[in-house]
């Protein structure tokens, strides 16, 4: 191996080392959104949506939903869901669907409940849900 060669690798080894960790937590679903809030609770962490704010307004109507950090957020006409907005058998995005009032991936047919439960394969696991609570015109979603 000439110096060269020694010198290219170390550089190319070097940048490695640096490069790569960095993007691979920028990557991380740990990160939050402005609107994040610990809720003075000491423990979990809550996002929470104003829906006065145009972004999260079509939350206002029965079959609305939007997804945020992940997760969808739906508004059934009485109550308000959350789970974790990607199929867990091809990474797809779900949807929700107010006439079947359920969640299906648009990708392989895989469908889940309300509670994120598999109702329709071929996914086999399910998806996590989170608690939502609402005050006003603000959602709150514990983490």
């Amino acid at each position: 191996m000439t110096r060269r060669d020694l010198i290219q690798k170390v550089l190319i080894g070097g940048t490695t080392l640096i490069v790569l960790p960095s993007a691979l937590s920028s990557c991380s679903k740990d990160e939050k959104e402005e609107n994040d809030d610990d809720g003075g609770s000491g423990g979990g962490s809550s996002l929470k949506l104003d829906m006065n704010n145009p972004t999260y307004a079509g939350l206002k109507t029965a079959g609305g939903s939007v997804i945020v950090q992940s997760i969808i957020v739906a508004y059934t006409g009485t109550s308000y869901v959350a789970i974790d907005s990607i199929c867990t058998h091809q990474g797809c995005t779900i949807g929700y669907s107010l006439s079947d009032n359920n969640f299906p991936c648009p990708c392989h047919g895989s469908v889940y409940s309300l509670t994120g439960s598999v109702v329709n394969g071929p996914t086999t696991v399910a998806l996590k849900s989170y608690p939502v609570s609402k005050s006003g015109d603000i959602l709150t979603i514990s983490l």
